[in-house]
């Protein structure tokens, strides 16, 4: 039993996190898209269908798996065919867009943004109690760089639907970062305003602390003499505060309930590290039972190598 627990403990990218039927998916389409035979279209959309079906009303759930599946299938022709063949269908329209969207992240070009944007629109009437169309459009804004009050728009839209939303909360702030013609006097601002209003364990929760990585993160890649000096980042008070706030409630079982909670510990994890805080790191390591996720570990190289090597440094500090 040793053995087996060590296994299932062992570190892997598991961009699922700890959703097993999202996994289970993952899995079955990974055996099957690449052949490329109408039976096997078939029964992916169904299977893509069927597990979207179960999160409705969950839209914490359904913006994670939306956004993995977007990623995972950005490279198919899942999400295109599914859409064609069900335009009524506000799940299928979603997931076009998103995985369109998440192609763009990675080329930097979104193309027939005008197609994307009709899409989420046709998905918002179809249902419009759903947030997903709306984060999806959010994204969409951002590429396209529109106006401040069109992007400030699209993101109440999500809020009037879901408050705490994690997506949309993570893509203001890099619509308000100084890479996208924002300021970190605005991202300051922003998070400053999220921090005094919203419940300690609600989906958002790591907004503060995903701004301080971030920022800590454009430190180091600006080099130099700043990225020798980085770690001091984490010595000022904004900063040190935003970790004392969550080093230890995080960790505690039941506290963070979203889906993408495991994303945010090793957000934490990374955070303690960087700090030097490795006694504090230790029991989130272990919290995470070994799931990793690309950002920010990929930031040092590979991820699941910095993220084992970080691991180790924080157990050998207990």
């Amino acid at each position: 039993m040793g053995f087996l627990s060590s296994r299932r403990k062992r570190s892997r990218l598991a961009p699922e996190l700890d959703d097993q039927d999202l996994g289970k998916l993952l899995k079955s389409l990974l055996a099957t898209t690449k052949t490329g035979m109408i039976a096997t279209t078939d029964l992916c959309v169904a299977q893509i269908s069927r597990l979207l079906g179960e999160d409705r009303g969950d839209w914490d759930l359904r913006t994670h798996r939306l956004g993995v599946l977007a990623d995972y299938l950005t490279e198919t022709h899942l999400p295109r065919t599914w859409a064609a063949r069900e335009p009524e269908n506000a799940g299928a329209l979603a997931l076009h867009a998103w995985a369109r969207v998440a192609r763009a992240r990675h080329e930097g070009t979104l193309e027939n943004a005008t197609g994307v944007v009709d899409d989420c629109l046709r998905a918002a009437e179809i249902a419009p109690e759903d947030p997903t169309p709306w984060v999806a459009l959010l994204e969409v804004a951002r590429l396209e760089r529109w106006a401040q009050s069109q992007v400030f728009g699209v993101w109440n839209e999500v809020l009037a639907r879901d408050r705490w939303n994690r997506e949309a909360y993570l893509s203001m702030l890099g619509y308000l970062g100084p890479e996208e013609g924002g300021s970190r006097i605005q991202i300051l601002e922003f998070v400053d305003s999220l921090v005094l209003r919203m419940p300690a364990n609600v989906p958002c929760a790591a907004t503060e602390l995903t701004a301080h990585v971030g920022q800590y993160l454009a430190i180091l890649d600006r080099g130099g003499v700043e990225a020798l000096v980085a770690r001091n980042h984490w010595s000022q008070v904004t900063a040190r505060q935003a970790l004392d706030r969550v080093a230890h409630t995080w960790v505690q079982p039941g506290f963070l309930r979203h889906a993408r909670s495991l994303a945010d510990l090793n957000t934490l994890a990374y955070a303690l590290m960087a700090a030097d805080r490795r006694r504090e790191a230790a029991p989130v390591f272990e919290a995470l039972g070994g799931v990793v996720t690309q950002w920010p570990w990929q930031a040092g190289g590979d991820p699941l190598t910095e993220f084992d090597q970080a691991q180790r440094r924080a157990a050998a500090a207990l």
